[in-house]
């Protein structure tokens, strides 16, 4: 098939309309990916922003959940167990027994030169 004869075919259609109308369509599919992956408020970058959200809230929620579990644990010690209440009271209340010698130690400053 020639060059003229190609030009004297008639026009490619889809379901009757020709070609030439649909060219619209292509351009407002990219125009449309374009504007929801530079739109700041709704595009991709809020997706962006919104997944490491919910990273680290997930990462907080997994904190908590083994605060909890340690708080139950020590709960259950407490209802259970006299050496451990008697323990609970002398460290909150910063109690003694007669003869004994309590040492404490501070937790270590990161900003120390010393820190390792």
């Amino acid at each position: 098939m020639g060059v003229a004869e190609e030009l004297r075919s008639p026009p490619r259609t889809i379901r009757g309309v020709s070609l030439a109308r649909w060219w619209p369509f292509p351009l407002l599919v990219c125009l449309a990916l374009l504007f929801a992956a530079l739109d700041a408020n709704a595009g991709l970058r809020a997706w962006w922003d919104l997944r490491a959200a919910l990273r680290e809230a997930e990462g907080e929620r997994a904190t908590l959940e083994q605060e909890v579990a340690h708080m139950r644990a020590e709960a259950d010690a407490l209802e259970s167990d006299r050496f451990a209440i008697e323990r609970a009271i002398r460290e909150r209340l910063r109690l003694a027994r007669a003869g004994e010698t309590v040492v404490r130690f501070s937790a270590a400053d990161p900003s120390s030169p010393r820190f390792p």
